[in-house]
């Protein structure tokens, strides 16, 4: 299973994981219905029903119709079909493990590398070196521009050899480098 369609499936799982959500998708699922008939029906506040109505909406498992001053609130069908065929298969439920193996050895990696927060040595095999880098690299915020001074603090908190490991980000293509000035890339990995 991709990580795309992992996270698609844990978001799924959580929304689907409080009893109010899923008493709401059985209540949508008969017929449309306002937050006013929802919350009296499942004795609940109302901002309570839009906040988990608003969470549905996110996975695209409900949509809003707005009626005057109602908003009525209605059962995606589809969505549940289309996500029942593409990510409840057995196929892909089981190569949940395969993600699971891959996690476990990059652990592996990390405790053989690191001494409590400390980078030992930074290791000679890409693949290896990659799984180090990868966990490096979040230390730094998705978005935000650090200068190379910045990056340097960051890294020599891990090891003393920040130069190297900028380095390996830009050639990594982690991170991007522009007048002295730091970033990840869109593309960077995220633990």
């Amino acid at each position: 299973m991709n990580p795309d369609d992992f996270q698609t499936l844990v978001r799924f799982l959580k929304a689907l994981a409080d009893e109010s959500r899923l008493k709401l998708l059985g209540l949508l699922a008969g017929q449309e219905r306002s937050v006013k008939e929802l919350a009296t029906q499942l004795g609940l506040k109302e901002p309570t029903v839009s906040h988990h109505l608003a969470r549905l909406q996110e996975l695209g498992l409900v949509t809003m119709q707005p009626e005057g001053t109602t908003h009525r609130y209605r059962l995606q069908a589809e969505t549940l079909h289309r996500l029942s065929r593409e990510l409840f298969t057995p196929t892909q439920v089981a190569s949940i493990a395969d993600t699971v193996e891959g996690e476990s050895w990059e652990r592996k990696v990390l405790r053989t590398y690191f001494n409590g927060d400390s980078l030992t040595r930074i290791p000679a095999t890409r693949k290896k070196r990659d799984v180090v880098l990868k966990w490096l690299v979040n230390r730094f915020e998705p978005g935000v521009r650090y200068p190379e001074a910045k990056v340097n603090e960051v890294l020599k908190r891990y090891h003393p050899d920040s130069a190297t490991l900028r380095r390996e980000f830009i050639m990594t293509k982690m991170m991007e480098r522009k007048g002295g000035v730091y970033w990840r890339t869109e593309g960077a990995p995220e633990a």
